[in-house]
């Protein structure tokens, strides 16, 4: 008897490590899909609704495509990539990371994001932020970091074609990704920013802030592109698909996305 305790008791150790082990295998080897911050709520709402319809989850990380085109070309366990700039998915596809070139999914836009009652006016033309940083209402304005954030090029390109970008390069405060600029730009720690329109539609941000549109021509066109990693697993491939049905169009249209005509 001791040595059958002995053999129940070793087997019910094992049983219960091997238990314990599993939820972390099952998000070791579930579907990663690699998305640009500001699809973040987009995304989340289009996988909710993929998973209904299907069955299938995927895991979401949400960061700046520059970051994310860099830990692909270094093995990072991503199976689908949706850049905000489709030349990181040229890059990868270059390097032999992808399967092909992918395909566009998405034109993005860019708008100034103020706090309702704070020091600037949501002006998309930028008239009020250049009387701002003379009059002196202007201490910190936000955009992602133009070095790996798309949405921070364009924001800084914008900047340029309305003649400010050298007055208030020294005034900005540069976020890690979009979504984290857009945070700085309504939170107190600057008077407003240039951030996502999709951002802007969620109602994390649009309770609390107030925007405009920055005309297309001030900037290079946000063309948003997607593509599968090589070995991508069925459930990537699968919502590679998914995002052109009606069903996660009308979403992506919801938050400010035009859809491509391709």
């Amino acid at each position: 008897m001791p040595l059958l305790r002995r053999h129940l008791a070793v087997w019910t150790a094992a049983a219960t490590l091997l238990l314990s082990a599993l939820p972390a295998l099952h998000a070791q080897t579930m579907p990663t899909l690699a998305a640009a911050s500001d699809l973040k709520f987009a995304i989340e709402e289009v996988a909710a609704r993929f998973e209904k319809d299907t069955g299938n989850k995927l895991r979401l990380v949400f960061g700046s495509s520059g970051n994310f085109k860099t830990q692909i070309l270094q093995g990072a366990p991503f199976h689908l990539f949706m850049s905000a700039d489709e030349n990181f998915v040229y890059e990868l596809a270059d390097a032999g990371k992808t399967e092909d070139r992918g395909r566009t999914y998405a034109i993005g836009r860019i708008v100034i994001m103020v706090p309702p009652d704070g020091a600037l006016k949501p002006d998309g033309q930028l008239k009020d932020l250049a009387a701002a940083l003379k009059d002196g209402r202007l201490k910190k304005f936000a955009i992602g970091n133009p070095e790996h954030a798309p949405y921070g090029a364009r924001g800084k390109e914008a900047l340029q074609h309305a003649g400010l970008w050298e007055s208030i390069e020294g005034k900005l405060v540069l976020g890690e990704n979009i979504s984290q600029a857009a945070q700085f730009a309504i939170s107190g720690s600057a008077e407003g920013g240039i951030v996502a329109y999709s951002l802007a539609l969620a109602p994390n941000f649009a309770s609390r802030a107030k925007f405009e549109l920055i005309p297309e021509s001030w900037h290079k066109r946000l063309v948003q592109r997607m593509v599968l990693v090589k070995g991508a697993p069925p459930e990537a491939r699968a919502f590679y698909q998914y995002l052109s049905t009606p069903a996660a169009q009308e979403i992506m249209v919801r938050y400010g996305f035009a859809m491509p005509k391709e």
